[in-house]
C-alpha cells in the first residue's frame, strides 16, 4: 500500500493524500475523516524519508567516528546522539577507522542520502576536501582538531594548557626527567599538547630531551611500544606523560611485564579520562577532557546551523573552547592522591 493506492481508495488526488499527511488543516473536515480511516485500515506508513525530500529536510544527521573501538570517541558520540534523538533526529554513525579515503566515501555517501547535516570527531579531512558539503548546502561541525579547518565551527578543549598544566604537575611532585609519548592523530591537538609541556619544562629551567619524545600510533599497543622504547634507554625517563589514556594504558602494562613499579619507579599521566582510566591498577591520573559535553555542544551547533538554514539566516563559524582538568591518582606518584576515587 503506498500513497497511490490510498488516493484512489478514497477518490481523491495523490495531492489531497499528501496535504492529510503534511497539512491536514488546509483539508475539508470529512475528506481528511475519510482519508485518515483508510490510513489506518489499510495500516499505512508513509515514506518519512521521500516526504523529507519535499521539504528538503530528512531530520537526519551524519557523525563521523575517527575509530569506533576508541572509548573517547564513543562518549562524544553519545552526546551528538543524546541532543539529535531529543530533536527527533536519527543519527548515522561512520566509522572511518582512521582512514581518509573511508572518510571520504562516507561523506560522499551521506550527501547522497540528503542528511540535513554532518559533525566531525577529528576529522583527517581538509576543506578542499570538504567543498562538497558546501556546495549542497549542508552545514558541518567539527569536534576536536587534526586538520585545518579554519572555515567550520568547532568545539575543542584548550590542549596546550592543560598539557602544560600535567607536566608542571609532575614537575611540582619532584619528577625532572620527564617523557611525552604522543599518538600520530589528531595532529593538531597533539602538536598543542607537545608545546604545553615544552613550555612547562622551560619555564622550569630543565632543556628538553628530543629522545625522550616519541610518536606512535594512538592504541594500547602503541603505548606498549613506547613503553618499551623508554625502558631499553640507558638513562630512563623518571615520567611519562601520555597524549591519551589508551596510550597510557601500554606504557603501564609494559612498565608490569619488565617489573618496573608504577608509580614508584616510573610515574604515567594519560589525556582524556575515559571510563576505564578509574578502573585500572594503579587508577590513571589523567587530563579529564569533557567528552559528553564535547559533543552536546557540538550537536547543538549543528542544530543552530541547520534552523539557520531553514529561517535563511547566514551566521559566522562559531568556536567553542573548553577547558580541561587534571584528575590525580595513583599512577603518578602523588602522596595525597587527591580525588583518586572519582
Amino acid at each position: 500500500m503506498n500513497i497511490r493506492h490510498i488516493a484512489q481508495k478514497a477518490g481523491v488526488s495523490v495531492a489531497t493524500v499528501s496535504r492529510v499527511l503534511n497539512h491536514p488543516e488546509s483539508v475539508a473536515t470529512a475528506t481528511k475523516e475519510k482519508i485518515e480511516a483508510i490510513i489506518a485500515q489499510e495500516e499505512y506508513t508513509p515514506n518519512w524519508f521521500a516526504r523529507g525530500l519535499n521539504f528538503n529536510k530528512t531530520a537526519t544527521i551524519g557523525l563521523m567516528i575517527p575509530h569506533i573501538m576508541n572509548p573517547m570517541h564513543m562518549e562524544i558520540a553519545k552526546g551528538v546522539e543524546d541532543v539529535a534523538q531529543h530533536k527527533d533526529y536519527t543519527t548515522f554513525m561512520c566509522n572511518v577507522e582512521d582512514n581518509v579515503e573511508k572518510e571520504k566515501q562516507y561523506l560522499e555517501n551521506l550527501i547522497k542520502r540528503r542528511v540535513d547535516g554532518i559533525v566531525f570527531i577529528s576529522s583527517l579531512l581538509g576543506e578542499k576536501d570538504l567543498c562538497i558539503a558546501d556546495e549542497q548546502g549542508i552545514p558541518v561541525v567539527m569536534i576536536g582538531e587534526n586538520r585545518e579547518t579554519l572555515k567550520y565551527p568547532v568545539v575543542r578543549v584548550d590542549c596546550q594548557n592543560a598539557a602544560y598544566e600535567a607536566t608542571k604537575h609532575l614537575l611540582e611532585i619532584g619528577h625532572h626527567d620527564i617523557a611525552m609519548l604522543y599518538g600520530k592523530k589528531p595532529e593538531i591537538e597533539n602538536r598543542q599538547k607537545i608545546e604545553g609541556y615544552k613550555t612547562a619544562l622551560k619555564e622550569a629551567g630543565i632543556a628538553v630531551n628530543d629522545e625522550f619524545i616519541i610518536s606512535v600510533e594512538n592504541t594500547i599497543e602503541g603505548g606498549y611500544l613506547g613503553g618499551k622504547k623508554y625502558i631499553d634507554m640507558e638513562k630512563r625517563p623518571q615520567a611519562v606523560f601520555a597524549t591519551s589514556d589508551l596510550l597510557a594504558f601500554g606504557v603501564i602494562d609494559a612498565m608490569k611485564d619488565n617489573d618496573i613499579s608504577v608509580p614508584k619507579e616510573m610515574a604515567v599521566i594519560g589525556f582524556d579520562n575515559i571510563r576505564m582510566s578509574n578502573l585500572i591498577e594503579p587508577k590513571l591520573t589523567t587530563v579529564e577532557k569533557p567528552l559528553h559535553k564535547m559533543g552536546v555542544l557540538g550537536a547543538r551547533l549543528l542544530f543552530d546551523m541547520i534552523e539557520s538554514k531553514e529561517k535563511e539566516e547566514k551566521q559566522p563559524p562559531k568556536e567553542i573552547l573548553l577547558q580541561a582538568k587534571l584528575k590525580i591518582r595513583k599512577s603518578c606518584g602523588h602522596k595525597e592522591r587527591i580525588g583518586e576515587m572519582f
